[in-house]
């Protein structure tokens, strides 16, 4: 049957190719669009099942709350927790507040956390706001501690928490867009520490919000002077020109067998692939995905429900998009031949849903149709473009519908920021290196670290020589 399929899908794509996309596709692309998302509090253990209380994320316009919420016997635990999510147009807004918050039985405690994060994007800006987000009456280990944004704050020996945490990415090619999250309180644990194992992140007051927009026009030229010679015939465009993107109406009769925890293999039908993560590449550098061969045409599915960003074209991906799990990892694909009509910036979509079709688009002209897949953990988006992990066990585990975690790993030696080292903005990571032709680091954006605004780390619950 998958064969049957496969052969609907490559005829359907190929008249799609021909006719560009027009109507709906057209009006989504010359759109604002905006998404928000906001969670009361998350607990995050690795190899282990997540936990959440009142999570939301906007379009279309929600709202939550859960009365006390305890965790790991009360390792975590909260009075109470709303928080809403909006959207209308170019403009975002998320908030999470939360009351009463005790951890590992009272050694960090708060009255209340607030987290707000608002974006709003036309043809002409893009910016927005993290600046509303408060901790009152915070206590860590028995000290009080006043919050400042992205103060770390040193747990002794097993661990650390980041104080309203936040960071901003921009987007700067096509569209103008702006991203902003913002956390009360980001706990991570290097040792076991209250019944939870090392690696365990828990998050107080999350608040996130997204906005973007089609560049403005530049305003006409003016006419040119008068002049006795003839005009001349208009020069036609070059072919390497942007141009709309081809779409093909969903495959009704795609339905794909998920994992126990959600996921799915990214093309539907008979594939074949190898584990060439990190082989050499002249335009990235080293291959951070793992190339995925089937029909031209096949069905390329969402591998997990989420959210869709960065839809459109770039010289190297072709026909590009990427997928956000519920959890906040991220997957590139490119190369498709077209998407499908789900498609869209913004769009909500489910494990298996069909998003596109394998192809050669971008600088894989000349090669077997193949998709493009990269895994993005959230632990490492802090590393841009080149936090991706080799996707060949995840690829194996999903096609015997099995699952692995998402977490644990331990930047290379070099990489990782030393205390109070936090990203505070970047562009974009969907249009560098292997997305496009530049590389992470000159879009990096890094203000001193210890200039205004910012603060040192603090040590509690150690000697001073701690660290040395």
């Amino acid at each position: 049957m998958s064969g049957m399929v496969a052969n609907r899908v490559v005829s359907g794509t190929l008249v799609a190719l021909v006719v560009l996309a027009l109507g709906a596709s057209a009006q989504a692309a010359s759109s604002p669009a905006s998404s928000a998302r906001a969670t009361g509090v998350s607990v995050s253990v690795p190899g282990g099942p997540s936990a959440s209380a009142a999570g939301v994320s906007a379009p279309p316009r929600r709202s939550a709350s859960s009365g006390g919420w305890s965790y790991a016997d009360g390792a975590v635990a909260i009075g109470s927790a709303t928080s809403a999510a909006s959207t209308a147009g170019g403009e975002s807004t998320a908030s999470a507040s939360i009351q009463s918050v005790s951890l590992f039985g009272g050694e960090i405690t708060a009255d209340a956390v607030f987290s707000k994060a608002s974006a709003h994007a036309s043809g002409k800006a893009a910016d927005g706001s993290l600046g509303a987000s408060s901790v009152s009456n915070l206590a860590i280990l028995g000290q009080a501690v006043s919050a400042s944004p992205n103060k770390r704050v040193v747990l002794a020996d097993w661990g650390y928490v980041v104080l309203l945490e936040q960071a901003v990415v921009r987007q700067k090619s096509s569209r103008l867009g702006y991203r902003g999250f913002v956390s009360g309180l980001h706990v991570v644990l290097t040792s076991a520490h209250g019944g939870l194992p090392a690696g365990t992140e828990i998050v107080v007051g999350y608040a996130e919000a997204a906005a973007s927009a089609p560049k403005a026009a530049p305003p006409p030229l003016a006419p040119p002077p008068p002049t006795s010679k003839p005009p001349q015939e208009p020069v036609a465009p070059p072919s390497g020109m942007p141009h709309p993107q081809p779409e093909v109406r969903t495959p009704p009769d795609v339905d794909a067998k998920l994992t126990e925890g959600g996921y799915v293999f990214p093309v539907y039908g008979p594939s074949s692939f190898s584990d060439d993560f990190g082989a050499p590449r002249a335009t990235t550098g080293w291959h951070h995905g793992n190339d995925i061969f089937a029909t031209l045409g096949a069905p390329v599915l969402a591998v997990a429900d989420g959210t869709l960003f960065s839809v459109g074209w770039n010289d190297v991906g072709g026909n590009r998009l990427w997928v956000r799990d519920a959890a906040g990892n991220e997957f590139y694909y490119a190369h498709l031949s077209a998407y499908s009509s789900l498609a869209r910036e913004g769009a909500q979509v489910k494990a298996g849903d069909v998003v596109g079709f394998v192809g050669t688009t971008g600088d894989a002209a000349g090669t077997p149709p193949h998709l493009h897949f990269e895994v993005h953990p959230r632990p490492l988006l802090w590393m841009g473009y080149d936090g991706a992990v080799d996707p060949y066990p995840y690829l194996l585990a999903w096609q015997r519908l099995d699952d692995l975690a998402f977490g644990g790993w331990q930047p290379s030696p070099g990489k990782a920021p030393q205390a109070g080292a936090v990203l505070l903005e970047a562009d974009d990571i969907s249009t560098l290196s292997g997305l496009g032709d530049e590389t992470f680091s000159s879009y990096l954006v890094m203000p001193e670290l210890f200039g205004e605004g910012a603060s040192q780390p603090v040590i509690v619950g150690a000697d001073p020589g701690f660290g040395d």
